[in-house]
């Protein structure tokens, strides 16, 4: 890997390997590397914790492109190294086995690692996170003799999984710290709404729980010990209990942070042409009133790996994205439009009993935000609602009869505004 690229990717996930694709599909005829710390080709994330953890899809079927694309396009995709460091006054990254490698750009797309729980017990076999391949494979192996299954966080990382261990026949116990799930992204209802879909599934759920140890017989885990005492039976143990931006290499070549990768509109760190994507970045939201956020989401990397490769193949800048998340549990479809950060008041639109309803989030009486089960025509207008920063009739909000789009009172462009975050120093 002694050579020069003119865009040199540090992380082969969905950031990355959009960075890269869109590039050749904007004309883009420079050099290009993918250093990928995984030795798999480039795959979906979303499946993971889903169908492929079912054992529904292989990995062909998630791949992101064929294995034969890169070379095909020109694209040196790096497989099993990892950049260890980064020198962005001689322009060179060193690898995991001591490469040296020159760039005139740098994209990091790393993602993020799950975070561990500081308890006895965690380093008993058995416990395990879903975040990769190789994670999930694991996983696979000891649910084969596995029946019952504790899961710790609420998230929906924690409840995806739960649905394909209760479909699988496998005994299933959440265990969330807070008072309800999806508590960190979503309001009363729909916390509400999933706790008892899962009951109902029979999963069993402990909230306002945390966990004080992993107990073991030998050096497998057997149990989850919870601060109250109880301690739930587990042959083995997911815990998903949100991440840690990757960006080492970068905060120690003095890129600033915090709580990710600080970038601007366009991606751009405080280093010299070294932007960065993904899990691992915190930039300004336009549709949070400014709000420095990290969006862990596909669809946020995905829009950040366009932005970057636009702005690298010379291409006019694109209105900022709005964005989505989404969540698949049973046969529920969760979708969300928007960032409800900082919301004044949740309106529910629907019937919850019907299984198909949503959530609307209104700031200062305009639509930020909207949450949608099995109702993808609110998903979709919402997200209009959401770029023109619109008032609509609030006492209207329930009434399904008329679309989303028909109770605007007032619909303020957005005019192109812009925030930005001091990413120099």
């Amino acid at each position: 890997m002694d050579r020069e690229y003119d865009v040199l990717i540090a992380g082969g996930g969905h950031g990355g390997t959009q960075v890269a694709t869109a590039l050749r599909q904007y004309g883009f005829d420079g050099s290009i590397a993918i250093v990928n710390a995984e030795d798999a080709y480039p795959y979906q994330r979303p499946p993971l914790s889903k169908a492929y953890l079912e054992g529904t899809v292989d990995v062909g079927q998630i791949s992101i492109r064929p294995a034969s694309y890169w070379a095909d396009h020109g694209i040196d995709l790096v497989r099993g190294r990892r950049i260890d460091a980064v020198d962005p006054a001689q322009r060179f990254v060193t690898t995991d086995d001591g490469a040296a490698v020159k760039y005139r750009t740098v994209v990091w797309a790393t993602g993020s690692t799950p975070r561990v729980l500081d308890c006895a017990g965690w380093d008993l076999s058995g416990i395990h996170v879903v975040r990769s391949l190789s994670d999930v494979d694991r996983l696979r192996a000891d649910l084969a003799s596995a029946s019952a299954v504790a899961i710790v966080g609420g998230g929906y990382i924690g409840l995806e999984t739960a649905a394909v261990l209760r479909k699988l026949g496998k005994q299933v116990t959440v265990v969330e710290a807070f008072s309800r799930v999806l508590a960190r992204v979503s309001a009363d209802p729909i916390s509400d709404f999933y706790q008892a879909q899962h009951r109902e599934h029979g999963v069993e759920l402990r909230v306002d729980s945390k966990v004080i140890s992993f107990e073991g017989a030998g050096d497998h885990v057997q149990a989850v010990r919870l601060t109250g005492g109880e301690a739930i039976p587990a042959d083995a143990a997911i815990v998903g209990v949100g991440v840690v931006p990757s960006a080492g290499p970068l905060v120690a070549a003095g890129a600033r942070y915090d709580n990710g990768v600080l970038v601007d509109g366009q991606c751009r760190t405080s280093l010299p042409d070294i932007y960065a994507v993904g899990d691992c970045t915190a930039s300004p939201n336009v549709y949070a009133d400014g709000a420095v956020l990290r969006l862990e989401s596909v669809q946020n990397a995905i829009d950040q790996g366009s932005t970057v490769a636009r702005r690298l193949s010379g291409k006019p800048e694109a209105d900022p994205a709005v964005p989505s998340f989404w969540s698949d549990q049973y046969d529920l479809r969760l979708r969300t439009i928007g960032v409800s950060y900082g919301y004044h008041d949740a309106v529910v639109r629907g019937d919850p009993t019907s299984r198909s309803f949503s959530v609307v989030y209104l700031k200062s009486g305009r639509v930020i935000a909207v949450d949608s089960v099995n109702a993808a025509k609110d998903f979709a207008r919402g997200r209009a609602l959401v770029r023109s920063a619109a008032r609509i009739d609030v006492s209207a909000i329930a009434d399904t009869s008329r679309p989303l789009d028909d109770l605007v009172i007032h619909a303020p462009e957005l005019d192109g505004r812009e925030v930005s975050v001091d990413a120099g120093g």
